[in-house]
């Protein structure tokens, strides 16, 4: 296509566009004569939306130089639509850069490549320098910006989000269209800056919901944005909804729909949770000071909910008031094995441990509780080096498992293997309780070096599972550090190697399932993790 055909392309698009687009405005409609010359329109938003559909057209066949090249053809001119025309360059640029380096055309790429990027970033800035805020183009193009500096990792990526931001603030109230503002945050959602992402859907629901918005309409809309699997922006328009309605609404009347609230957030398998902000609604309904707002299902979905949130401290608080006030729960059991395993495994209490799960050895039913507790205290007496009083516990455990439990009963004749041919206990799991002792007086668990997820925490027996680990080392100019994984506790079917930082296992008894992890480097401990699995 010539330069002259090419030209009388961008006319007719434009014309069309703002034609169609802005015909109902009659006194502004400014036909365009001549792209040679300034195109007089009053506003930019024609000329961006030609440049929109053009750069549809020439991605389909991944020409992006010509695209690049097309629009630089009308460099120098000075008119309202140049920072559209700027800001399409450096997208241009940018995503052919982003071409060349999926397609692996390394030979462009490395020759062209600080061209195109320097074209890039000069084209972006004087898009952002160029645009009116109201129009949102400032920006699209500091976002771009953002984008750029953030996948090339360099200096730059924190100043660009702190100008981006900056634009955010100052061009916010004046924005037209929030969906401008919706875009960024998605973007930044979809880099996992989920922290930045938030902010940002906050400025767009300021944006979306008015004084005018009914409360009813406003929990419509949150709830949609939930169902849509935006649990950001969902929050953030609970967050208005339950700000106002508790400034209106009847204590109790209040206090049901806030536990409503947080039922969507809690844990439940295979939908959508956020577990921590349950916790903060649930916190809410706290401070009306109701008496017995929680009923006995509640106060297990808390515990449940903040376990879940590796809030494991916090989580006793309710597990314990659960065992005292509903002795006869269908989760006592549960509840109690519970509080022996972290006050075991995570506060290094192991004096309270023991005290939990005496109460269910002392049980005149045989459950799975009460042979796991057996388990547990048998492996606390051989880890204190009490082996003989671990061999009568874990003979007691095979007396009473008989044929059921196979799953309990396989530990049990590996430790008793351990005591008999006079070896050490396990090497990782006593790694993981010298850990869990020394962290005492912390009275916690401290997952920020190293985490440890579960693909499902609700099983039936013989489901496949996946746990995964995930270590955050400092960084460094070193080559890749190895790690060693000590995997303990109840890994279920799988023979999980030390380095294997994932794996998938199956469980054949029902009840809780513990599973430990120390991450070791070859400076030493780097972190530990704890994660606990219900298998029905």
């Amino acid at each position: 296509m010539s330069a002259r055909s090419r030209r009388a392309l961008l006319i007719t698009v434009i014309t069309l566009i703002y034609v169609s687009v802005f015909a109902q405005d009659q006194a502004a409609v400014v036909k365009p004569a001549d792209l040679e010359g300034q195109i007089a329109l009053d506003t930019s938003a024609a000329g961006c939306t030609a440049c929109e559909a053009l750069k549809n057209d020439y991605y389909k066949d991944n020409r992006y130089g010509q695209f690049f090249d097309f629009l630089d053809s009308y460099k120098g001119k000075s008119n309202t639509v140049t920072p559209c025309l700027n800001y399409y360059k450096a997208r241009a640029r940018f995503d052919q850069l982003k071409y060349l380096e999926e397609k692996q055309s390394w030979d462009e790429y490395f020759a062209q490549g600080n061209t195109y990027r320097e074209q890039m970033v000069e084209s972006a800035k004087k898009a952002a320098s160029g645009s009116l805020c109201g129009e949102a183009l400032q920006l699209k193009a500091q976002l771009l910006l953002w984008q750029f500096h953030r996948d090339q990792q360099d200096a730059l990526s924190e100043q660009s989000f702190e100008e981006l931001s900056k634009a955010l603030s100052d061009c916010a109230p004046s924005i037209k269209d929030p969906q401008a503002i919706k875009e960024i945050a998605d973007k930044l959602m979809a880099y996992d800056e989920k922290f930045k992402a938030k902010e940002v859907y906050k400025i767009y629901v300021d944006k979306i919901v008015t004084p005018e918005t009914k409360d009813a309409d406003l929990k419509s809309i949150a709830a949609d944005f939930y169902k849509d699997g935006n649990l950001s922006l969902a929050e953030s328009v609970y967050d208005i909804y339950i700000a106002r309605i508790t400034q209106t609404w009847e204590k109790e009347k209040l206090a049901k729909e806030l536990l409503e609230i947080a039922g969507v957030f809690a844990y439940k398998p295979g939908v959508l949770n956020d577990m921590l902000y349950a916790e903060k609604v649930f916190k809410a309904v706290d401070q009306l000071g109701i008496k017995d707002a929680f009923s006995q299902e509640l106060i297990y979905l808390r515990g449940f909910n903040l376990e879940k949130a590796k809030e494991y401290k916090e989580a006793t608080v309710f597990y314990a008031q659960l065992a005292r006030d509903y002795p006869k729960s269908s989760h006592y059991e549960e509840v109690i094995y519970k509080l022996g395993l972290i006050n075991m495994y995570v506060l290094g209490d192991m004096s309270t441990a023991k005290s939990y799960f005496d109460k269910l050895i002392s049980a005149d039913t045989v459950s799975i509780y009460m042979i796991s507790a057996l388990y547990q205290e048998g492996l606390l007496l051989q880890w204190q080096a009490d082996n003989l009083k671990a061999k009568e516990v874990y003979n007691l455990l095979l007396s009473k498992a008989l044929d059921k439990f196979p799953e309990i009963v396989k530990l049990t004749r590996a430790r008793l293997k351990e005591i008999e041919d006079t070896k050490p206990l396990d090497y990782n799991l006593k790694t993981f309780l010298d850990l869990s002792s020394q962290e005492k007086d912390k009275g916690t668990l401290d997952i920020s070096k190293t985490e440890l997820n579960s693909s499902d925490y609700i099983l039936n027996k013989e489901q496949k599972v996946t746990l995964s680990s995930n270590s955050y080392l400092p960084q460094s100019g070193c080559l890749q550090v190895e790690l060693q994984y000590l995997w303990s506790g109840n890994t279920g079917s799988a023979q999980v190697m030390a380095n294997e930082g994932n794996f998938q296992t199956s469980y054949s008894d029902a009840g809780t399932k513990e599973v430990n992890l120390v991450v070791l480097s070859p400076a030493g401990v780097i972190g530990r993790s704890f994660d606990l699995l219900d298998v029905q």
